[in-house]
């Protein structure tokens, strides 16, 4: 019996890989092939009769030739990061009140925290435009305030709405990690600093912050990844002075029907985020800041 239990137990871990197959395989069809797809596009050929497989190296070359997709992407790269900073500024005392709570208040405030993502990411989007436009909620209460004689035109279609609308929609993507991070941290090591001497803030600098770093990284490197690929936030709010590289890659696909063109230019988006990802990752190890954080 003990034999035939063994040879039981190890035929069970030898189907324990198999367990990994259904994961492998959705991934390979959903993720790795519409990337290997879409960088075999960027060297395809693209006319008004359509796109064909003749292999060229001219989309590429347009976009070297054309300083406009360079300052693009240098925009984009400069508004998420600054994007994901102000996430950072606003999620991170929302993400510790909550970890201050106890359990019937905390959820309550997790409720209200979830509450504005019930809805659709475009109707969210859609909010800003009655509140920042010429007669909207904003220029209407400082106008009956007495603040401005006349409505303000800057406060719509331009980096400066974009960037509202990506922190808006993006600071519960920093919140949540950072979060968890502190609701993780025990108690004691609170309390212990306390009984040395350390003061509030001295306590936060010295233990709270550096314990909740996984969280802090884990939302900084995911609301830094949505925002690079941000199209619909910058394509309402953000005007010709606020618009992003997603914001020039979709006019290929919807517009001008240069599909291999839009897809060099997706590729270069990929590669130039990646290799902020290899950077960043030299200093940090990516791995546990997923799995710490």
């Amino acid at each position: 019996m003990i034999v035939a239990a063994t040879a039981k137990v190890a035929g069970r871990r030898d189907l324990r890989p198999l367990l990994v197959v259904p994961g492998a395989l959705w991934l390979l069809v959903f993720g790795v092939a519409p990337l290997v797809l879409l960088f075999a596009m960027s060297f395809w050929t693209s006319s008004i009769f359509g796109t064909t497989t003749d292999f060229t190296l001219d989309n590429y070359r347009v976009i070297a030739d054309d300083p406009v997709y360079v300052q693009v992407l240098l925009q984009t790269l400069r508004i998420a990061a600054t994007v994901t900073a102000l996430s950072l500024l606003a999620g991170y005392p929302m993400a510790y009140f909550l970890a201050s709570l106890g359990g019937g208040r905390r959820n309550f405030f997790l409720v209200l925290l979830f509450l504005p993502f019930w809805s659709s990411y475009v109707v969210r989007t859609f909010v800003w435009l009655p509140m920042l436009g010429r007669n909207g909620l904003v220029n209407t209460v400082l106008m009956e305030m007495g603040l401005i004689s006349q409505p303000l035109d800057w406060l719509l279609y331009n980096e400066g709405a974009t960037h509202i609308g990506l922190v808006y929609v993006y600071t519960l993507f920093m919140t949540l990690p950072i979060y968890l991070s502190l609701d993780r941290i025990d108690r004691k090591l609170i309390e212990a600093a306390a009984d040395l001497g350390a003061g509030p803030f001295r306590t936060f600098a010295r233990v709270t912050f550096p314990l909740s770093m996984p969280g802090v990284l884990s939302g900084c490197v995911m609301v830094f990844l949505l925002a690079c690929g941000a199209y619909v936030t910058p394509q309402l709010l953000g005007g010709t002075s606020g618009m992003m590289f997603g914001n020039v890659i979709a006019p290929q696909y919807t517009v001008t029907n240069n599909w291999a063109l839009g897809a060099a230019l997706s590729v270069i988006l990929v590669l130039v985020v990646f290799l902020c990802l290899v950077v960043f990752g030299r200093r940090v190890r990516l791995n546990d800041i997923f799995i710490g954080g």
